[in-house]
């Protein structure tokens, strides 16, 4: 859509009432510079933005929290519906309730810090417990002292000993030294154990059991480690119970979780004015600001801005670094956002959506290939766009895969898939009669008996598809009047592909065609050798660049082979279908039979279209991506994204999507 920039000029005092309606409106993108103009200066909204970024902060995190603790109860769907619409006049009250709000926010996250540190501090008291587990049999603190004319060593030995083991062991290292010994605990790997020894041998007995590698317990208390470990043991079983307390209380506040998220929104909505402010130039009375529109809106805005009588609207032709906003109709806008996720289009761009909407939709249908599949799609896209009434994004994706629905029924109907073969096998298993798709469906084409024709089918479509792209090359270079880049760099290749395309219809139709095409293609070939070195220098360096560049017919032949996707993935639909069917009815027509039937085959299907909707999803899109996108977009745009209502959970009533 073709776009153009746009100054308002307003009086200062108007400010506030201006902006809402813009906001309200959504149809203008606001211009960043990083300056004002001469005479103009820029307010700092860096404070009040750094407040409502740290509420909505406050807010998220809110709900964050009581979405761990009071889980809310959604269906599977409530992610589809769109947002609740509210008057103009509730932002005003859900302003008022901001503080409370606020209030209540800060509660919720004190409760949980409460929670957070408790959790610290049990993890703490495991690991007390671990490290007094060894301890639990000692009936004297492990703090203990000296005592009188005797030195008593508590601790631990990193090695299995038992007292007799542990004193020869002691004895061997220090024979003069006069000691006891007393093991606590007893281990692979580690020995706790009490040693006394005189007082007067207390240096030499430390450097003696330092040697074998004792250690002195970490923060040895005044408690004997029984009486430790049954009050450690009871804080915890305390602590737990008391973040009970706090989760319950938590949940309490789950009432106003709805308020929440209409206050996280509210200050959204403000943090985003304010961001446009800062971009404002202004002086003493008046303030401008500058964007840009698509050329379609500006009438709109001439209209929004009446409301305000000192705005003045001036409109001008658009610069490059002006944003891209795609329109299209009906049928190619719900595959917008397959572009958008790879990049807009940049100004040299043309907008791609029509081309990848037709082949997005032809090439799902034909790798999802089953009329059932297709059919429930459709059917349970329709009933979202209904009953669910979800906003544009949400309704242009329901929208996308309803036109793949409709392809899918249509190439279903072609490979003879409906449901797999359930018509079959479910005819034979209660008439015991004998019958087949090709007899049901006397112009499918069977993905297993038919394969190498729709590999052939499916490489031509790949050429279709490629050429197209050049095709969109040779029209960008043409527009950009490049006319020797869109005859040399594209052109002739387009020709030879054909040419090569002739060629092989030729050797199954006529030996007139193969003569054909081998001359189109040997022209096309002698025209790159004496264009495509055109920019080297002298004549032998051009000569062997041109040679060069038939080289790149092997990227061509590697991305038409990747057409054989179409066959690859429209197959293992047939088949896993086919499968399911089958297993569902190993069980005969009794009673247990048909459950068994009914329970394989809803299961099996609904695995089946998992799988190969997801792949034929992401295979599709490589195709767009790789194979055709690199033929003639660069993308790299700026997406228009206009100053508006930007809000997860309520939006204004007649208000501009």
């Amino acid at each position: 859509m073709k776009m153009k920039s746009v100054r308002i000029i307003a009086l200062k005092k108007d400010r506030k009432r201006l902006l809402e309606h813009l906001q309200n409106s959504a149809l203008v993108h606001v211009k960043h510079t990083d300056n004002a103009d001469e005479g103009f200066v820029r307010t700092d909204t860096a404070s009040q933005l750094k407040q409502f970024e740290k509420n909505a902060e406050l807010m998220e995190k809110c709900l964050k929290i009581l979405g761990n603790v009071a889980p809310e109860k959604k269906s599977i769907l409530a992610g589809l519906k769109g947002r609740r619409e509210i008057d103009s006049d509730e932002i005003g009250d859900i302003a008022l309730q901001a503080g409370k709000i606020i209030g209540i926010c800060k509660k919720i996250v004190k409760l949980d810090s409460q929670i957070t540190d408790n959790i610290s501090e049990q993890a703490r008291i495991k690991t007390s417990l671990a490290q007094l587990e060894v301890w639990k049999k000692l009936d004297i603190p492990l703090n203990t002292g000296d005592v009188g004319s005797m030195a008593v060593f508590i601790g631990t030995f990193p090695k299995e000993y038992d007292e007799q083991s542990l004193s020869e062991t002691i004895a061997e290292k220090a024979p003069e030294l006069i000691f006891e010994v007393e093991i606590v605990y007893s281990s692979s790997n580690i020995t706790s154990a009490v040693i006394y020894t005189p007082k007067k041998q207390k240096d030499k007995a430390d450097v003696t059991l330092r040697g074998m590698g004792f250690v002195r317990p970490l923060n040895p208390t005044s408690k004997i480690p029984a009486d430790k470990s049954k009050r450690l043991f009871k804080k915890s079983v305390d602590l737990r119970a008391k973040n009970e307390e706090l989760r319950d209380e938590i949940a309490k506040y789950a009432e106003y979780r709805d308020n929440i998220r209409d206050t996280l929104d509210y200050f959204e909505l403000r943090a985003e004015k304010y961001r446009v402010i800062s971009e404002l130039d202004q002086s003493e009375h008046i303030f401008v600001l500058n964007g840009y529109i698509p050329e379609d809106d500006c009438q709109k805005l001439e209209e929004v801005c009446k409301k305000i009588p000192s705005a003045i609207i001036e409109f001008e032709e658009a610069d490059e670094n002006a944003p891209v906003k795609l329109k299209n109709n009906k049928f190619a806008e719900p595959a917008e956002s397959i572009v958008t996720m790879y990049s807009p289009p940049s100004h040299d761009d043309i907008d791609p959506t029509p081309i990848l909407a037709f082949f997005f939709y032809f090439f799902f249908g034909m790798m999802f290939s089953d009329a059932g599949y297709g059919l429930l799609l459709v059917i349970a896209t329709a009933v979202g766009l209904k009953v669910l009434k979800p906003d544009k994004p949400m309704r242009n994706n329901l929208k996308l895969f309803q036109y793949c629905g409709i392809s899918t029924i249509f190439w279903g109907l072609i490979f003879g898939s409906v449901f797999g073969d359930a018509p079959v096998v479910f005819y034979k298993l209660f008439t015991g009669n004998e019958i087949t798709m090709k007899q049901l469906m006397p112009w499918m084409l069977d993905t297993q008996k038919d394969a190498l024709f729709i590999m052939i089918m499916s490489i031509g479509f790949g050429l279709v598809h490629v050429l197209v792209g050049m095709g969109c090359k040779f029209y960008v270079c043409l527009r950009q009047k490049k006319y020797m880049e869109a005859f040399c760099d594209t052109g002739l290749w387009m020709l030879m592909l054909i040419g090569f395309a002739i060629l092989a219809a030729g050797m199954a139709v006529s030996h007139v065609l193969v003569y054909i095409g081998a001359g189109i293609a040997i022209a096309c070939a002698v025209g790159l050798i004496l264009t495509q070195g055109r920019e080297k220098k002298g004549i032998f360096g051009k000569l062997i660049g041109g040679v060069a560049s038939l080289y790149d017919i092997t990227s061509y032949v590697s991305d038409l082979l990747s057409y054989s996707r179409l066959l690859a993935l429209g197959l293992t639909t047939g088949v896993m279908a086919q499968v399911f069917n089958m297993l569902s009815t190993l069980m005969g027509k009794n009673i247990i039979g048909i459950i068994f039937m009914i329970v394989i085959f809803l299961a099996g299907h609904a695995i089946t279209i998992g799988l190969n909707a997801l792949g034929s999803y992401v295979h599709t899109m490589r195709l767009q991506y790789v194979e055709m996108f690199s033929k003639f977009y660069e993308g790299g745009g700026k997406a228009f994204e206009p100053f508006s209502l930007k809000t997860k959970n309520f939006k204004i009533k007649n208000t501009d999507e």
